[in-house]
């Protein structure tokens, strides 16, 4: 038995940027422990599986591991399996991919240039606002000070199908200082929906974005800290609208992350807020690294 299998980079500007992602194909003939025991191989924070090569109501059915777990939803899984099902499979300029993931079905609008995938865009589940925290205590556990999170905003729990701890931050300098203490991190975990923290601030590298993002997944994934998250980054933009975050319901928006950990990303957030219903949208480009078999 042979898997064809490809390695693409995620939410990247160039090779060996953004977030790394293997995505097999011809997976149905695999068992779930087969699945988890490639991603465990692979080691990457997530590895996908195509089970199908032909839509199942309209969508084709993905599973997305960890090395230690599934996922019911991820990010630049979702946005790199999209990639290579229109690259590989379907081999035609169509204008939507679904994936069937365990949160239901998750579409990716394609945008081109001269027939070239420029980029990717993922359409997130409605938001869930869950638990709100004390600075104080979230600031232990990122190793700061109470005054280095920014108050305007809460410190809250969010979900679009993953949960996540977004916590605001008032500048660069205590967003590179963030050092998780691990224990501490466990410790408050054993009480949260969410098993992931976001941090982000208002100052950038790169004048052309408007948010810099530190994602801490070590209960997620295995690894301390993300290159680049779309799932949290969803939950980020429903965030920055619930909140008025720029003053307005709506935002279109570049976010660096992945400096830190030498693997520079950039994502693109748009969100708006009608009465009480949410578009939540996350976008980038994906670049194929590399191709081969699973023997």
């Amino acid at each position: 038995m042979t898997l064809p299998f490809y390695i693409v980079d995620v939410f990247a500007e160039r090779k060996l940027a953004g977030n790394q992602l293997a995505v097999f194909r011809q997976a149905n003939q695999l068992t779930t422990e087969e699945m988890q025991a490639i991603a465990k191989e692979i080691n990457y924070s997530e590895t996908t599986f195509i089970l199908s090569e032909s839509p199942q109501n309209e969508g084709y059915p993905v599973r997305i591991f960890t090395p230690d777990q599934e996922l019911p939803f991820a990010g630049h899984p979702t946005l790199g399996t999209a990639f290579i099902l229109q690259q590989a499979v379907i081999q035609d300029s169509v204008s939507i991919v679904r994936l069937n993931l365990q949160v239901g079905q998750i579409p990716v609008t394609i945008e081109y240039i001269d027939r070239a995938i420029d980029v990717l865009w993922m359409r997130q589940n409605a938001p869930h606002f869950g638990r709100q925290f004390e600075s104080s205590a979230i600031a232990a556990v990122l190793g700061l000070s109470s005054d280095q999170i920014d108050d305007r905003t809460p410190i809250e729990e969010v979900s679009t199908g993953l949960p996540f701890i977004i916590v605001p931050l008032k500048n660069l300098a205590a967003l590179q200082q963030a050092k998780v203490d691990r224990e501490a991190l466990f410790r408050l975990i054993e009480t949260t929906e969410a098993k992931a923290i976001l941090i982000f601030c208002p100052e950038t590298r790169s004048l052309d974005n408007q948010l810099s993002v530190r994602v801490f997944v070590e209960a997620l994934t295995g690894s301390p800290e993300d290159p680049a998250t779309g799932s949290a980054n969803g939950c980020l933009a429903a965030y920055l609208v619930e909140h008025s975050y720029f003053g307005r319901m709506s935002i279109d928006i570049r976010v660096e992350q992945g400096y830190e950990i030498g693997r520079p990303s950039l994502l693109l957030l748009r969100a708006e807020k009608q009465d009480e219903a949410f578009e939540i949208s996350v976008g980038g480009k994906v670049i194929l690294v590399a191709k081969g078999e699973f023997v």
